[in-house]
């Protein structure tokens, strides 16, 4: 067990040692966090285009405007459903 304790120790240490003082300005710069996902102008697939240009295919369009036109969607089917469910109980109007 002591073995175990002392040989992490000792990797640790070398790591520390490693990081904590480069010795070259080559070496400071691999240790520069890169940001490997903030890439947004690496575009992969097929360009998007706005869903006005090809309003029958969804699969085409950019993701902002297939959820504004899903949202859309769904908001006018729960609207119209409602006011065909209530068939104007709202009014009551009494003479």
């Amino acid at each position: 067990m002591a073995t175990l304790l002392a040989a992490a120790a000792a990797r640790q240490a070398a790591t520390l040692s490693r990081i904590s003082s480069p010795k070259t300005p080559a070496q400071a710069a691999t240790l520069i966090h890169r940001r490997g996902l903030a890439g947004a102008a690496d575009h992969h697939g097929p360009p998007r285009i706005n869903c006005w240009q090809d309003p029958m295919s969804p699969s085409k369009w950019k993701e902002e405007h297939f959820v504004i036109v899903s949202l859309t969607g769904w908001g006018l089917a729960i609207f119209g459903g409602y006011k065909f469910a209530t068939r104007g109980k709202g009014k009551s109007e009494e003479q």
